[in-house]
């Protein structure tokens, strides 16, 4: 069973009951998920020119095309100018969302070296950061050789109204916080 039917038939009424909701439809739900891998810095270090490694990883982890974000003004003391790629992102939403979702829980959060679970803290608005130092975790990717090595930004946008909502979601999905 996929974790959108689980989400649908099991966390929702469990929500509901848990929050004390009325209406079904008012449930907190998971809206989107962003994918982030800043380029900037990697880009300057090692001097290329081109995004198409980074696109091409994140392409495999979410199965969507990626979109390069550009510098909108120059800032002389990070060394960038004005239309320098800067950062490539990626935007779920559906059923590419929940399988997305299902893989970071179970296969990829399991395979990141001592990991010990997640800081409880949201940003007060029921949105979920995170950050993973290796793109190695993912399986998708396979092996990579060490200097190709970046992080990824997760954000995880819910119709949530605290960050209270937000975790007893986040617990009936089994994301792993620390205790």
């Amino acid at each position: 069973m996929s974790l959108q039917t689980t989400y649908k038939e099991e966390i929702m009424p469990a929500l509901q009951k848990e929050l004390g909701i009325k209406n079904l439809m008012a449930t907190p739900k998971i809206e989107k998920i962003t994918v982030n891998v800043g380029i900037g810095s990697i880009l300057r270090r090692n001097s290329e020119k081109s995004t198409e490694r980074f696109e091409e990883t994140l392409a495999k982890i979410t199965g969507q095309k990626p979109v390069v974000k550009k510098a909108k003004k120059s800032i002389s003391n990070f060394k960038l100018r004005e239309g320098m790629p800067v950062g490539v992102t990626v935007t779920l939403r559906g059923k590419r969302m929940y399988d997305f979702l299902e893989r970071l829980i179970f296969v990829t959060i399991p395979r990141i070296k001592d990991f010990r679970g997640f800081a409880r803290k949201g940003d007060g608005h029921g949105n979920l950061s995170i950050g993973i130092k290796e793109q190695q975790a993912f399986p998708e990717v396979g092996e990579v050789d060490t200097k190709n090595l970046h992080g990824i930004q997760i954000t995880v946008t819910t119709s949530c109204n605290n960050d209270e909502e937000m975790f007893a979601l986040f617990d009936k999905f089994g994301f792993p916080f620390k205790k």
